[in-house]
């Protein structure tokens, strides 16, 4: 949690092997990652990390479907197998009857859920969400937490959230404050 600037976009990024430290080093399931090539960060990123981001970055001329069913596509999956996963992952969020709806179709609750589904995609041990409530109404992101909630504490998911909303984070186990790009209080 933090203003912007404080460093939290950085952080999720290098968390999310997006980039690597200048300094220092960063152990994912006991790997450096500023140790490994391109292809191993982009490796660890598709085995273990499912992202959710604000601007849900939904490919506007896929359907919901194709758009849950890319990650999978990346680690090798056989397309009847992307695309009853894709199917089943859109059921759960409530979008089973969106699937051959592009975005430009969906309202921006629905987006944010069709991204909540594709970083569900591979079944990542860890969720790493970036405002995943920015765009939304009240009641659309209450729903989206409770979501997340219910992914932890039954999928045993870590669910790693960046935001600068004090309500959000007070739904929050356990909270990290940036300023400036230094940790400055623990939660």
């Amino acid at each position: 949690m933090g203003a912007s600037g404080s460093g939290k976009s950085t952080l999720m990024n290098l968390i999310g092997c997006l980039d690597i430290p200048t300094k220092g080093r960063i152990l994912l399931m006991g790997k450096n990652i500023a140790a490994l090539a391109p292809s191993g960060l982009a490796a660890m990123r598709g085995k273990l990390i499912g992202f959710i981001f604000q601007q849900f970055n939904l490919i506007p001329t896929l359907s919901a479907l194709a758009n849950v069913a890319i990650p999978m596509m990346f680690q090798g999956v056989p397309s009847e197998r992307r695309n009853a996963r894709a199917s089943q992952l859109l059921g759960m969020v409530g979008l089973g009857d969106r699937v051959h709806h592009k975005p430009s179709e969906l309202s921006g609750g629905q987006q944010q859920r069709v991204a909540i589904a594709r970083a569900l995609a591979n079944d990542p041990k860890i969720i790493l969400a970036d405002e995943p409530t920015g765009n939304l109404d009240s009641t659309m992101g209450h729903k989206v937490i409770d979501f997340l909630k219910e992914l932890h504490k039954k999928e045993k998911k870590t669910i790693l959230m960046v935001t600068h909303d004090e309500r959000l984070a007070k739904e929050a186990e356990r909270i990290i404050y940036l300023k400036d790009g230094k940790i400055i209080k623990r939660g």
